[in-house]
């Protein structure tokens, strides 16, 4: 087709400057000019000019690697997430950023940012970097515009993980649900939680601590920045969490920070598998899923007085506190941020592991002292909310029944075990395991009553996650009617594994971004037997998701029944050649 010259220059324009509009009009996945093709993944940011990638596999468009804050390296660790620098010339944005600094779990990145045997042979070692505040963004490759935006921030109990995930990979999920996908990495552990009097400034949005969570506003804040360069519209975004991610996005629910912001930075929430409660709002016996503000206290000053130790500048706690008053707060943040992420995370470790773990941090300016109270006194973003759990959450954390009367570690391999046998599974040949070799005698039969895995991990599952959703979701049910949940069934994996994980915590992440593998859990749940139903149940997953983000209520046809609100729910399950969806 020819193109007069005034069409062609507005063209080239709209190319470099990346307008949506404009380039639909040029239409196809480039435009010819003078023998030129200018590609259509150009597109004009508010920091500058990037370009992404094309995907005719998937029929999208991506651009990874944006950079959404300056490096929070040196001066800048602890810190709040500053502004990024603004570039002029184009910048390919083709290849996901580096993961966060965090140390080697099964949930992370390896040496490489990708998922591979790097994973199992850097176990508890440093890996990743403190320069990664960096976001993906995703789109269908077709003309629409004003499409909705889904946030993603991935789990990895805030200590581990990366949007370089192949489960988190958005293509599908945005081809599927009509929709602008986004993922993006924050600062994880002790560098994205961490509260000391010497790092504090005076300014209490800048002294919370909840780096992590900070990072997320300003992720968001690019994101209403620039929405519409994606074709995206800034009025409906979703912001979506699972596990440790779901914990985040309900602290940014609840944040004091979030409830004044005019406009909104999001305008619905799809927090799957966390809570956000005290154990104040809890059943005697739960685990809560927010820890106090005394404890991050604790960790802080208990961290700074083990790496003195470990440096020889103190012998003991007592003489720790001496060697700290004896300073100013000056050089002893100095002396902090001089500190390796190997130092800190290797100290950590082994000189407090009780205290190791992280999350929001509840200091009342960035995150709410009590975020079930802030919802019961209506003092809360008002959104429509989707939440969703799997039915068998409690058997990824073997570990924890004893909490519930089991009796040791129900897993008897270590992660580097577990790691080499899923990495190199054959999914499509016979079982090449056995339960018993995964699974404590004391916890089998699987299936015993009350004794077996099954009804321990159902236990945990009671304390740990289900009181943590009445809690919050029958709070919110008190403020607004828009509260839908679902429950994720689905267990239909080769033996033994439909045993040893079933409806695991996790399991559903596979369907809602329709990617499954290769990645940790791939090998061992997935294979040729139950495609077609996991297939067909993933489509109706994806495609309700983007029904919610576009309308705030996920009823649609393809579910098959209707769904009705909280305290009501919708199960999603599947048999091996077919979804199998009802309510109840």
């Amino acid at each position: 087709m020819l193109r007069t010259s005034k069409t062609l220059a507005k063209c080239a324009w709209a190319a470099a400057l990346g307008v949506p509009l404009l380039l639909a009009a040029c239409g196809g996945g480039g435009i010819d000019i003078g023998g030129a093709l200018q590609d259509v993944s150009l597109r004009s940011t508010t920091l500058g000019p990037i370009k992404g990638a094309e995907d005719t596999a998937t029929g999208t468009f991506a651009w990874k690697g944006i950079p959404y804050a300056k490096p929070p390296v040196e001066a800048l660790r602890w810190q709040p997430p500053q502004d990024a620098t603004p570039w002029t010339s184009v910048k390919t944005t083709t290849s996901f950023g580096p993961a966060c600094s965090q140390y080697g779990r099964i949930y992370g990145p390896g040496s490489n940012n990708r998922y591979d045997a790097t994973i199992g042979t850097t176990l508890n070692q440093a890996v990743g970097q403190e320069d990664c505040l960096y976001l993906n963004v995703w789109r269908p490759a077709n003309r629409d515009e004003n499409l909705p935006v889904i946030v993603f921030f991935h789990g990895g109990s805030n200590v581990s993980g990366y949007t370089a995930d192949p489960v988190y990979d958005g293509a599908a999920l945005a081809k599927a649900a009509n929709a602008v996908v986004v993922t993006a990495n924050f600062r994880l552990g002790i560098l994205g939680f961490l509260t000391l009097p010497q790092l504090k400034t005076g300014d209490p949005a800048n002294d919370s601590g909840n780096y992590t969570i900070l990072d997320s506003i300003k992720a968001l804040q690019f994101v209403r920045g620039n929405a519409r360069t994606f074709g995206g519209n800034p009025d409906n975004v979703t912001i979506m969490g699972q596990s440790a991610g779901a914990i985040n996005v309900w602290a940014l629910q609840t944040s004091p920070q979030m409830t004044a912001a005019n406009p909104k930075l999001f305008h619905r929430n799809v927090p799957l598998s966390g809570g956000i409660s005290l154990a104040s709002n809890l059943p005697v016996g739960s685990i809560p899923t927010l820890s106090p503000l005394s404890q991050y206290q604790l960790q802080g000053l208990t961290l700074l007085q083990q790496l003195l130790i470990v440096d020889g500048l103190a012998t003991d706690a007592a003489s720790a506190n001496t060697y700290i008053a004896g300073k100013t707060s000056a050089e002893i943040a100095a002396y902090l941020r001089g500190k390796t992420p190997q130092q800190l995370f290797t100290t950590l470790l082994t000189r407090l592991p009780l205290l190791a773990g992280s999350g929001p941090i509840p200091d009342g300016t960035v995150v709410a002292a009590d975020p079930i109270g802030a919802i019961n006194a209506g003092n809360y973003v008002k959104v429509p909310v989707l939440a969703g759990n799997t039915r068998d959450e409690g058997k990824l954390f073997p570990s924890f029944l004893p909490l519930v009367g089991g009796t040791g570690n129900a897993r008897i391999v270590t992660d580097a075990q577990l790691f080499s046998n899923h990495f190199g599974y054959n999914p499509e040949a016979a079982a090449q395991t056995t339960v018993d070799q995964w699974i404590a005698a004391s916890y089998l039969p699987v299936n015993a009553p009350t004794t077996g895995f099954t009804a321990r991990a159902e236990a945990l599952n009671r304390v740990f996650f289900v009181n943590s959703r009445d809690n919050v979701l029958n709070a919110l049910k008190t403020q607004q009617s828009s509260v839908w949940y679902y429950r994720f069934d689905w267990d239909e994996q080769p033996a033994p594994w439909n045993d040893i994980y079933g409806a695991v915590h996790v399991v559903d992440l596979p369907f809602l971004f329709g990617n499954f593998g290769p990645s940790l859990f791939g090998n061992v749940w997935f294979n040729t037997a139950n495609r077609p139903g996991r297939l067909e149940l993933s489509a109706t997953m994806m495609q309700t998701l983007g029904t919610f983000a576009r309308n705030g209520d996920p009823n649609n046809a393809s579910l098959g029944v209707s769904w009705p609100a909280w305290p009501a729910k919708i199960v999603f399950d599947a048999t091996p050649t077919t979804k199998a969806i009802h309510v109840e």
